[in-house]
């Protein structure tokens, strides 16, 4: 059976819904909190397990509360966690998530345990698609290398020296509004060809590869037809943005593996990024795969 993998990072995502942003040294009683597993890979192979895929996941967690949890909520979900390595005396990472329901903004306080990384360099898959973060980068690197025919993909969220490299070895560069105006130097402006079209040439010299930029609530930009494109997002009123992008990032790896073309892959993930950020948390806002492709069928 053909499968997609990803490999990358896992924290524990903690999310506090708030009417606005809260103030400083104002004592706020919290009604309900939301909790899950989240990590751009993570949420991914939650969402391709959730459309029917069989998705394998490769990544850490500590042997405590946390990271029982979930690699439960991983199972439960259908994706095999055979290579997700559980580790003993070390605590999950975790991240505290206020979500501003006013305007769908998200802020996010990490908590990352950096020694929380694979030691297994060696996975005994063939799989039709790599979907990465950019953790774990050896194991990373040393998959795409064992599987030259996979159709690989890059979900760069910032500009490190890991995903630097990891951006060279890809079929699709994902990247973020982040990570492609703090490569270039440049202020992305959406209503300036000239400057989408310096933007992405300047990345397509470094990484000779398909690039894709998220926008977020602006879209996402691609090539096509010999020139840069913006794909209008599709439009929700926005609840909470937390792993839009990781859940666009795994609708893309869907479109990929069914082979779909650039533009129906692109439609579909922007869809399902965007019915995510209509309710608050990651997993709990993982649109179905159906309600997904019938919005697809009436979007122009």
């Amino acid at each position: 059976m053909q499968s997609i993998l990803c490999i990358g990072h896992s924290t524990y995502d903690i999310t506090i819904p708030m009417p606005n942003y809260p103030a400083e040294n104002i004592k706020y009683r919290i009604k309900n909190i939301v909790e899950s597993g989240g990590g751009p890979a993570n949420n991914a192979a939650y969402l391709l397990a959730k459309w029917e895929v069989k998705t394998y996941y490769a990544g850490s967690v500590g042997n405590d509360l946390y990271g029982n949890r979930i690699k439960k909520e991983l199972t439960d979900g259908g994706v095999d966690t055979t290579y997700l390595e559980v580790k003993d005396n070390m605590r999950t990472s975790t991240s505290y998530i206020i979500a501003n329901l006013e305007n769908g903004s998200r802020t996010i306080l990490g908590h990352p345990n950096l020694d929380m990384i694979c030691t297994n360099q060696n996975i005994a898959l063939n799989p039709a698609v790599i979907l990465v973060d950019g953790y774990h980068y050896e194991l990373a690197k040393q998959t795409l290398i064992n599987n030259p025919d996979a159709i690989s993909i890059l979900d760069a969220g910032r500009v490190t020296k890991e995903t630097l490299s990891l951006g060279t070895m890809v079929d699709y560069l994902v990247c973020s509004r982040d990570f492609a105006e703090q490569f270039c130097r440049q202020k992305i402006d959406i209503n300036n060809k000239d400057i989408l079209r310096l933007i992405y040439n300047n990345m397509a010299a470094s990484f000779k590869t398909n690039i894709i930029i998220t926008l977020g609530a602006k879209g996402c930009l691609y090539y096509k037809n010999n020139d840069v494109e913006i794909l209008p997002p599709y439009q929700v009123k926005a609840v909470d943005s937390t792993g839009a992008g990781d859940i666009f990032h795994g609708a893309f790896a869907y479109g990929l593996f069914h082979h779909y073309d650039l533009e129906k892959t692109l439609r579909i993930a922007s869809i399902a990024g965007a019915l995510s950020v209509t309710k608050i948390g990651s997993k709990q806002s993982m649109p179905a795969l159906q309600t997904v492709m019938e919005i697809y069928q009436h979007v122009d």
